[in-house]
């Protein structure tokens, strides 16, 4: 996945590093209540620095990562690498919307 990081990075010319971290449903709920104040589990989490060389932190929950590639029908490492797509355009200022969906479906074919 660090690979695809880095390529997104080129590709959208942005410079700095992006961390990649893979907690439990625990954790990310208690993130996700601290940071949005959402008192629940959910898949991914991102946070945006931008200063210095790490520019963002994309965060994971293992668990629930499991639970929904077995909803969506795909493998474990499709949906992570969803996720981490997904994680990466947020922390690069992408919103929900027609340029995510359409950035997502290019990157997926990194």
């Amino acid at each position: 996945m660090r690979k695809l990081v880095k390529k997104i990075l080129a590709a959208e010319k942005a410079k700095g590093r992006i961390d990649v971290s893979f907690v439990d449903d625990d954790e990310i709920r208690r993130l996700n209540k601290q940071f949005r104040r959402k008192n629940k589990p959910t898949d991914v989490l991102s946070f945006n620095y931008d200063a210095g060389k790490i520019i963002g932190d994309v965060i994971i929950s293992r668990e629930t990562t499991e639970k929904n590639a077995k909803k969506f029908g795909v493998t474990l490492k499709e949906e992570v690498k969803r996720l981490v797509i997904h994680g990466t355009l947020h922390v690069l200022g992408y919103d929900h919307g027609r340029q995510m969906r359409h950035a997502e479906e290019v990157y997926s074919q990194f």
